[in-house]
């Protein structure tokens, strides 16, 4: 029987000097990773220091589109089902993320393109996560 999709409730977010760029963007919609200003690479999880040549970053705006690499549906952590799902980014970085706003959850795949949107989180703060393209 297919699992529709149904928004569950999300913890608050710890937010501090590091992420707070990241936590601005996403409440104007916007999708930001970290890219080094040396090399050029972008990476994700953010940080300050590039992980492959160990220049500074920067923060730069994602497309917000990608492609599931690997998902679950989860079913028994509460009572509100969901898609967990590892997402690579067309600017070549994988993230993990929840997939929201689809019909049914057993009708996700592998490959299967995806745009980021933004789901408030209890106390205000806006967390990307990804929606069928």
């Amino acid at each position: 029987m297919p699992t529709p999709y149904q928004d569950r409730p999300l913890a608050p977010v710890a937010t501090d000097a590091s992420n707070e760029p990241y936590l601005a963007a996403a409440r104007d919609g916007v999708l930001k990773l970290r890219r080094c200003t040396a090399c050029s690479r972008t990476h994700w999880y953010p940080r300050p220091v590039c992980p492959y040549c160990q220049g500074d970053t920067e923060w730069v705006a994602a497309r917000g589109t990608g492609t599931i690499y690997s998902l679950t549906v989860t079913r028994r952590a509460g009572p509100i089902p969901y898609a967990l799902a590892f997402v690579t980014l067309d600017e070549g970085v994988t993230m993990m993320s929840n997939i929201v706003d689809c019909g049914d959850l057993d009708a996700l795949r592998i490959g299967q393109r995806v745009q980021v949107c933004f789901k408030a989180a209890d106390g205000g703060a806006m967390v990307p996560m990804f929606k069928p393209a």
